[in-house]
């Protein structure tokens, strides 16, 4: 197993010395990644090394213990945290409680103790560890939410709620076969009193179970689910001619169920249609079959095909088309927000002149709506004059103005990419000038520069290093030596007024930092600009 990586931080290297020579870390499943001698130092070696465990002093120059953990609280939440102390004083034990440290251990250290208290952490790391990799469990709860997920699924397949894309991948996801070819939709309505209330769950179970159980006809394969207070058939027809077939089965099931349940069931079947994607097309013109139940009477199979033979339920754009197309246009690429767009045109193939232009217009507001949300002017995206009012006739055909769609969500897209690249730069533009202004003083930290742009200081953080190259410290660090080094060419200012101008209260600390940074001392790098 992959083994703990240990940061250990100490002002006294005896100390750091003796711990990491008298710990055989590996046999307790440790590797020793690093050592600090001052805080400052071990916060920058947490922040490249990412160690699972900080044993630390308390008292140490520059940044002390508990100000260490308060920020590797911050930066590393998962890491275990040990502070050692010469001091047996309840307010530091309470203080590093208080910051979640996981062992207080006072000093002079014993190795058996430390041990002890490294072989608990690797047992809770180990916990943990194995949490995250028991897929046996996660394959066990997720077999035991299958049911659950399934009836989910049927249900937004139903509703429309599922690009085309997704049916198929979801479908595999939940272990559910559905083939291509023709399908239909039957919605069974259970007539008697309180018909518009929601249905006893007990009741369209036994419903379902009826209809799974007496369901049987040649060349067609049904899935029966519930779906709101009604039972839902999804039919799988090996030909067209089965259609009438099927709809004299299910008026057997109609009767057979009155005999059977001593229940009235009215079904309202949908057009046929090419695919399991379209199966929401077929399910809306059954529930407008259904509307028809108060005119042609109950208990009885009502196909929309006979009461309005050349409909077929209008294409809309449902919330779940929304959020996809603003995703592709705001997150994805170019070419996957083109891609979203003609996904949509093909809903229209079979649609009339005005459920085209209504489709239409709905996705056009969802991209002004993204302009607008975006800060750009519409005029940017659809030229300059668009009023909003678009029309499909305006076009010679759906691939002209899939084509026009595909173009603006394109222009969108690459719009929305430069004003956050844009916002991006400005905002790292800020820190720098922020960070030119305050680089003197001591306490300049990444809580400070984030309070003043307004932004939290992990976005800031990740922000700053992809667009600058360097983390926060380490450019603060870069401008300070920077500073010190033109200082050291240019005056004969004392070393320590050059450390309190470039934000070191520590004269120490600043020739430490610069001899690190330069590898020199601030002396010898003087000496050697005048020689």
């Amino acid at each position: 197993m992959e083994e703990y990586r240990v940061l250990l931080a100490d002002d006294e290297e005896e100390i750091r010395t003796g711990i990491s020579r008298k710990i055989d870390w590996a046999s307790l499943g440790f590797a020793l990644v690093g050592e600090a001698a001052n805080g400052e130092e071990a916060l920058e070696l947490a922040e490249q090394l990412r160690p699972d465990v900080v044993l630390t002093d308390i008292k140490m120059p520059f940044l002390d213990g508990l100000e260490l953990c308060r920020r590797l609280r911050v930066s590393l939440p998962g890491a275990r945290l040990v502070v050692f102390s010469g001091f047996d004083d309840f307010e530091y034990a309470r203080q590093a409680v208080g910051m979640g440290v996981s062992e207080y251990i006072l000093k002079p250290i014993n190795a058996p103790e430390l041990r002890q208290v490294l072989e608990k952490l690797r047992e809770q790391l180990d916990r943990q560890r194995l949490e995250r990799r028991d897929m046996e469990t996660l394959r066990r709860r997720y077999e035991e939410s299958l049911p659950v997920l399934r009836e989910l699924f049927y249900t937004r397949l139903l509703s429309g709620q599922l690009r085309p894309e997704q049916v198929q991948d979801r479908a595999a996801r939940y272990e559910i076969d559905l083939p291509q070819g023709l399908w239909t939709a039957a919605l069974v309505h259970v007539d008697g009193p309180g018909d518009e209330g929601e249905r006893d769950e007990l009741l369209l179970l036994s419903v379902q179970s009826f209809l799974e159980k007496h369901f049987a006809l040649a060349g067609c394969a049904a899935r029966v689910v519930l779906y709101g207070d009604m039972a839902a058939l999804l039919v799988h027809l090996d030909r067209e001619d089965r259609l009438y077939p099927l709809l004299e089965e299910l008026e057997r099931l109609s009767r057979l169920s009155q005999s059977y349940l001593g229940l009235r069931l009215t079904t309202g079947v949908g057009l046929l249609c090419r695919g399991p994607e379209e199966l929401n097309h077929s399910a809306g013109g059954a529930r407008s079959a259904l509307d028809y139940r108060i005119l042609a009477g109950g208990g009885r199979v009502i196909y929309i095909g006979d009461l309005e033979p050349q409909s077929a339920a209008a294409p809309s754009f449902e919330e779940e088309d929304q959020r996809g197309l603003s995703a592709a246009v705001k997150l994805g690429t170019r070419e996957q927000a083109e891609a979203v767009v003609r996904g949509l045109m093909e809903r229209l193939r079979r649609a009339s002149l005005s459920q085209c232009d209504l489709f239409l217009l709905e996705v056009v507001t969802c991209l002004v709506r993204l302009a607008r949300s975006g800060g750009l002017a519409v005029e940017e995206v659809f030229g300059e004059g668009f009023t909003g009012a678009v029309s499909v006739s305006s076009f010679s055909s759906l691939e002209e103005l899939g084509s026009w769609l595909g173009e603006r969500c394109g222009r969108l897209h690459d719009l929305l990419g430069r004003r956050r690249s844009d916002s991006a730069w400005q905002m790292v533009e800020r820190a720098k000038d922020y960070i030119a202004g305050h680089y003197t003083d001591e306490r300049l930290s990444v809580e400070a520069l984030c309070a003043h742009i307004h932004l939290s200081p992990t976005y800031f953080s990740t922000l700053f290093k992809r667009e600058v190259g360097l983390s926060f410290t380490a450019y603060v660090t870069k401008v300070r030596m920077d500073e010190a080094a033109r200082l050291l060419r240019e005056t004969d200012e004392k070393t320590y007024r050059i450390a309190e101008a470039t934000g070191f209260s520590d004269p120490n600390y600043f020739s430490y930092v610069f001899k690190r940074h330069f590898g020199l001392s601030p002396s010898k790098f003087r000496a050697g600009q005048k020689s």
